[in-house]
């Protein structure tokens, strides 16, 4: 077994999608910590579903920066948009449209930058005032006082506060109010739970077939590849298919590995290298746009 610094280590140096590129100056002088961190996320972009309560109506056009995978090019159209400094918020209608996978990465890429392991987790938020656990990802960052990790909600800010069934420090989440795909699975195959209660509500969609693919994405992410939340490949089972015993399988392994991925370091990546089923191909089918799309613009 990997010690915790080499674990730890794995998530400190930018990954595929987390590499600011060119823009990596932008991200020196930012505030210490997650907490600040997340502060800045919160002046530069704005939730797809959620611009409503900033006063905001979004175009078709101003929507399609959802689509957008890599931290650079995130940026890189935040420069393009305002090229002032990341510290100055902007007004929320100038603020670039994306979802909490984007507040995830961003808030991973700034950590990372100052020398915090940090890593995006997939799964299930319970604090969003449905009474479901809702698609959601999260930041999971080193805590060196404690010297734990801890998960953070860069996404929820003053205004959302309002909105959500938020009673906890977000830069602190209990894992019983955010479940990685890995434990929603298992705690649906123990029967602890309704798989029918993890996905969207506002689609009125869930199912086993939503966690595996969030375990999947999980994986993916795992392994400094973070998705998006649409982005199908390999193992994750459409929404009408029957799960076979193989798969089911494949995923109870999988939720084991990833329950806690520093223990099974080792082992997760090596399934992640050795099986096609889980690795990101260079083309994706994303499912929000019905088409295949190279991962890398």
């Amino acid at each position: 077994m990997p010690s915790q610094e080499s674990a730890a280590g794995h998530y400190l140096e930018p990954g595929v999608m987390t590499a600011p590129g060119e823009y990596g100056p932008l991200l020196a002088g930012l505030p210490r910590g997650i907490a600040g961190l997340a502060g800045v996320g919160h002046g530069l972009l704005i939730h797809e579903h959620i611009a409503g309560a900033y006063g905001v109506t979004l175009t078709d056009e101003r929507r399609a920066s959802v689509h957008l995978r890599p931290v650079a090019a995130l940026l890189g159209q935040l420069m393009t948009m305002d090229g002032g400094p990341l510290t100055t918020a902007r007004e929320p209608a100038a603020r670039l449209t994306g979802n909490c996978r984007h507040f995830t990465v961003l808030a991973v890429a700034m950590l990372r930058a100052q020398g915090t392991p940090a890593r995006a987790r997939c799964g299930f938020g319970g604090y969003f005032g449905t009474g479901t656990f809702e698609d959601h990802w999260v930041c999971e960052y080193w805590d060196e006082a404690v010297g734990a990790w801890k998960l953070a909600d860069p996404q929820i800010d003053d205004v959302q506060l309002k909105l959500f069934d938020v009673d906890f420090d977000l830069t602190d989440v209990p894992r019983d109010k955010f479940l990685v795909a890995g434990d929603a699975w298992r705690l649906c195959r123990d029967g602890g739970a309704d798989p029918a209660r993890f996905g969207l509500s506002f689609m009125n969609e869930g199912g086993y077939w939503w966690i595996a693919a969030n375990l999947l994405r999980d994986v993916a992410a795992l392994a400094n590849m973070e998705m998006l939340p649409w982005d199908v490949w390999g193992a994750m089972p459409a929404p009408d298919e029957t799960i076979g015993d193989d798969l089911i399988a494949l995923f109870d392994r999988l939720a084991g590995l990833t329950r806690d991925p520093d223990a099974a370091f080792t082992g997760l990546a090596a399934a992640y290298a050795g099986d096609p089923r889980l690795r990101v191909p260079a083309t994706v089918y994303n499912a929000l746009r019905n088409r295949q799309e190279p991962v890398l613009p």
